[in-house]
Parts: structure tokens; C-alpha cells; sequence
């Protein structure tokens, strides 16, 4: 099963409008996506588990992805938190 760890750039962390934006896009792939932020772990694909995770700036999280497109959500994944980064400008 592909993992991949990224870590939140942006200095709002994944508030509101990121977290909604991420689960959109985490949506959109056939695969089963998880993170893991320390020992807990949430569904990517609920709004209300990304903000629980309060994935604040510089949190480490390690992205898993099951399924048939899992190293293309992962990309994806890893590319939008780094646009989230461009953005907070």
C-alpha cells in the first residue's frame, strides 16, 4: 500500500477552505485515502476528520492511499498541499 509523508506549508495549516478543497480532491480518485497524524489516524475523504486532525503549519502527516489509482492520488495530493503553499500569499 502506498505512503507517502508530506507536511503542511501553508502558515493557516488546512483550515476551512484548504480541508474542503483537499477532500474534494481526495474524492475524485477511486482509491481509498487515509492520513496518519501521530497515532491517530482519519478518513481523507471527511471534512470533519481532516479538521479534526488539526493539521496546523509544519504537521507531519503520512498520506496512505489503497487501491488503483493510488500513487496518482498521492501526486495529487502532495502537489495541491504544495499549490496551498503558493496560495497563502
Amino acid at each position: 500500500m502506498p505512503e507517502r509523508e508530506l507536511t503542511v506549508l501553508n502558515k493557516l495549516g488546512l483550515h476551512a477552505r484548504p480541508a474542503a478543497e483537499f477532500v474534494r480532491c481526495v474524492r475524485t480518485f477511486k482509491s481509498t485515502i487515509t492520513l496518519r497524524k501521530g497515532d491517530e489516524e482519519y478518513s481523507a475523504s471527511s471534512i470533519l476528520d481532516v479538521l479534526m486532525a488539526n493539521l496546523d503549519c509544519g504537521t507531519n502527516m503520512v498520506v496512505t492511499a489503497q487501491g488503483p489509482d493510488a500513487e496518482l492520488a498521492l501526486d495529487k495530493l502532495a502537489a495541491l498541499l504544495h499549490e496551498f503553499k503558493l496560495q497563502e500569499g
